[in-house]
């Protein structure tokens, strides 16, 4: 159970937030209109890969963030 608390706090950290607050706000965007679906996709690719990359450099060492 300590893990999962553990883990929910790493979730909780400002990156991730960002992170799915730019995706709500295009995927919002695309849904009411605003914004071409393939614009939204570009840029919500572009966040997400931004993100997972991030992370896995982390777990190597590589990214000292």
């Amino acid at each position: 159970m300590e893990d999962f608390w553990k883990n929910l706090a790493a979730l909780l950290k400002v990156k991730t937030i960002v992170t799915l607050v730019v995706i709500a706000v295009f995927a919002a965007l695309a849904l009411a209109g605003v914004l071409q679906p393939d614009t939204v996709m570009t840029i919500v690719t572009m966040v997400v890969a931004f993100y997972f990359g991030t992370q896995s450099g982390k777990g190597s060492g590589e990214n000292k963030n």
